[in-house]
């Protein structure tokens, strides 16, 4: 069955990356999620040039607010933070919060409901125990087929790692899943807002305890507290001067869902959502996959950088998992990937991290990250940020515009 179309051409309304903002992702002893969202709108603001008064429109992503702060209706204090009168709404799509807040700041701007639009994502989890956590996260999972019966998010991810395993049959999968960890974490020790700022080296993490076979405590993303903001703003309403070399625009987005539930799948290790979000942001960016020179992809165990890139057309099924052995998603390889750190070390604040992504590209593409000494110019950039067991995914891509 053919697509139905799902956004704009390329040729369609520009949607420009005026500024980005973020905290430093980790553990916060003190402040509160007020304090993390001010900052990063603070600085993604002053990145942009522009006053808080010019904003037409809040997108805001959170997850456990309502247990963590006692905070839900979040986006009304982010509207404050601008000013307090503009339309504001908050998303919710577990760990895919900030990539669909992104999504739909967009669309609005590509249908022209407003100008330059302010979108946020921040996770305060400190409050809550290691326990609490994992109970939190776990309701991103189906409730009534896996949350009452005792699946968290580790042992789901392990039941997807053992589906691929078993299908592919790879040489060396501890080894392999371990690069992915070595990979990210020495790409989050360049990076200073990582939660991680240190390396670790293959054989601390091939013997790592086991969370979840086949998955240890290097497979597993940590829990993070911070917040991302990104500014987003039609052709039409960039600032004299902003289109120029460093012009970076989303050119391409893309969303989907599948089963909530992994027993309701075909096949529990293909991550459908992402694959057909892949599609239509391709499609709507009219690039391919041999068009992106860098990606940032969810990666909250290992195993789900290895599902992602190959749902994203990087990789056929199976072809993944040793990509990062082999160099090539370091930053000297052909795909360099979560050169951020990626959820797995940069951080996962699960609401902050959709934005996050967004805002870690756009530095690379403007060549203003730490780890843009390490790779070739890029031109071109997708972020992949996934919900639960990938029920939602949500592509975007961009690139920097070429004003030759």
């Amino acid at each position: 069955m053919q697509e139905p179309p799902h956004g704009d051409s390329a040729s369609g309304a520009g949607v420009h990356i005026l500024g980005v903002g973020s905290t430093a992702f980790g553990p916060q002893a003190v402040g509160s999620f007020r304090s993390l969202l001010a900052e990063a709108v603070e600085t993604a603001l002053t990145d942009a040039g522009i006053e808080a008064a010019a904003v037409d429109e809040v997108h805001h992503a959170n997850f456990t607010g309502a247990l963590t702060d006692a905070q839900n209706h979040q986006a009304p204090l982010v509207a404050d933070l601008v000013g307090g009168d503009v339309p504001a709404i908050r998303h919710e799509n577990a760990c895919a919060s900030g990539g669909f807040a992104m999504w739909s700041a967009v669309r609005a701007i590509r249908s022209g409901a407003a100008e330059i639009v302010l979108v946020t994502g921040v996770e305060h989890l400190s409050p809550l125990s290691t326990g609490e956590v994992t109970t939190a996260l776990a309701m991103a999972a189906d409730e009534l087929y896996e949350v009452r019966n005792g699946l968290t998010f580790p042992g789901a991810y392990a039941l997807m790692a053992r589906s691929y395993i078993s299908a592919f049959d790879p040489p060396d999968p501890r080894k392999a899943l371990s690069s992915i960890a070595v990979k990210n974490h020495a790409h989050a020790s360049v990076n200073p807002l990582a939660h991680f700022q240190s390396t670790v080296d293959l054989q601390t993490a091939m013997e790592a305890p086991m969370v979840a076979d086949p998955l240890n405590l290097y497979d597993s993303c940590p829990i993070s507290d911070g917040a991302a903001a990104v500014v987003l703003a039609a052709t039409s309403a960039l600032p004299a001067g902003a289109a120029e070399a460093a012009d970076v625009r989303i050119r391409g987005v893309g969303a989907a869902s599948d089963h909530l539930a992994l027993q309701t799948r075909s096949c529990i290790h293909a991550t459908v959502a992402t694959a057909r979000a892949a599609g239509r942001a391709f499609t709507d960016a009219a690039l391919t996959p041999e068009d992106v020179d860098i990606a940032e992809v969810h990666d909250c165990f290992t195993i789900a950088e290895v599902l992602a890139l190959e749902a994203l057309g990087f990789y056929e099924p199976g072809g993944a998992l040793g990509a990062a052995d082999r160099g090539e998603t370091a930053a000297g390889g052909r795909l360099p990937t979560n050169l951020s750190g990626g959820l797995k070390a940069k951080g996962h604040p699960v609401g902050a991290t959709g934005v996050s992504q967004i805002a870690e590209l756009t530095k690379l593409l403007r060549g203003d990250h730490p780890a843009a000494a390490d790779i070739e110019t890029p031109a071109v950039g997708v972020a992949h940020n996934a919900g639960g067991t990938v029920a939602t995914a949500v592509v975007h891509l961009l690139e920097v515009a070429d004003h030759g």
